[in-house]
């Protein structure tokens, strides 16, 4: 008798724990789906309307068939709740990457480049003037380059929303060139402003700039008014080049193979840390700093990449460079050679191995 109790306590204990777990799925994929279809708007603003409505109430009722029905009713509707949320990632995983709409100018082309040994010329590098956050002289340049004549890489960090969240770019320095940046962002279309919700939802679709440092960090530092810093790294010379190579490489997949941006997964800090990690000769540790970008420069010095010479407080004191740009404004000659210069002032040199 007290075997039956034990079972039957136990029974009642495990259909309670299945169905907490089942809520909790139920409530967990409405919200996606909720969000997916409010931002994706398949067939248009008004079906969204229409539809998110309904599969709340759907929900609802599924949440509350553990209450009011039998168990045969529960795994009917069950059953019913989980194709219907199968048909939804269905859709939402085709749903495919595009290159042709109507873009935001500073996306609006994706860099190619021509390659003959170590010689590079790159075309559709950015080289805006930028006025304000809406206004700027557009300017597109073919430039080339000497891949032996890297002369080092630099991490820049910029700030916006805090000291955990910051926007990655990598700067190379040459010998006899002035410096490019590339920055891995979202592409987007005219009219359309930065989401990090949508960024998880396939809102945008992702871009590789390559840019001068007078355009695409002058305008975080001096226009948008970023916290920004820059960071000399310590990396071979071959690792350097090879580097460079892998964003030619990823420019030319993007061109083929356009891809979404994703707030968490693909985004400027981790596709960052993918190639380099392609490029290095060991492994590299994965660590919470690649998804909390803002410390991406105190993982970099645990690993060595930055200089010890200065403690990690003193880089950053060192690497921010806003002080800086701001006497910037008042220079005579306000152009990409100065501006690289002033951001670069007091910190290490010639830092390739």
């Amino acid at each position: 008798m007290d075997s039956l109790k034990a079972r039957s306590i136990l029974h009642t204990l495990g259909m309670g724990i299945i169905h907490s777990l089942f809520s909790l799925f139920v409530v967990l994929s409405s919200l996606w789906f909720c969000f997916a279809i409010w931002i994706q708007h398949p067939l248009g603003k008004i079906f969204s309307y229409i539809i998110i409505p309904i599969w709340i109430i759907f929900a609802l009722s599924i949440l509350g068939i553990y209450f009011t029905k039998n168990i045969f009713s529960r795994k009917t509707d069950s059953l019913i709740y989980i194709i219907a949320f199968i048909v939804s990632l269905v859709w939402y995983f085709n749903i495919p990457a595009q290159q042709d709409r109507q873009w935001s100018p500073e996306v609006s082309r994706i860099f190619t480049y021509e390659q003959q040994g170590n010689l590079v010329t790159i075309h559709n590098v950015r080289n805006f003037n930028w006025h304000s956050p809406d206004q700027y002289d557009e300017r597109w340049e073919t430039r080339s380059y000497n891949l032996d004549e890297i002369t080092g890489v630099n991490i820049i960090t910029s700030y916006w929303m805090g000291p955990q969240i910051a926007h990655t770019l990598v700067s190379f320095d040459f010998l006899n060139q002035r410096p490019l940046v590339f920055s891995i962002e979202i592409r987007k279309e005219k009219n359309e402003n930065f989401s990090a919700i949508g960024g998880f939802f396939r809102q945008f679709e992702l871009s590789l700039i390559a840019a001068d440092e007078k355009d695409i960090v002058y305008t975080r530092s001096n226009i948008r008014g970023e916290q920004v810093y820059f960071f000399p790294i310590q990396l071979p010379k071959a690792e350097t080049k090879a580097l460079f190579e892998e964003y030619l490489l990823k420019s030319s997949a993007l061109a083929e193979h356009p891809k979404w941006y994703n707030t968490l997964t693909s985004n400027c800090t981790t596709l960052v840390f993918d190639m380099v990690q392609a490029i290095s000769p060991e492994k590299l540790p994965t660590d919470y700093r690649l998804l909390a970008s803002g410390y991406l420069p105190n993982y970099l010095y645990d690993l060595g990449a930055l200089n010890h010479q200065w403690s990690i407080k003193e880089w950053y004191k060192k690497a921010h460079i806003n002080p800086r740009t701001a006497e910037y404004t008042q220079f005579k000659y306000q152009n990409s050679d100065n501006f690289s210069k002033v951001i670069r002032f007091g910190l290490p040199e010639d830092h390739t191995q």
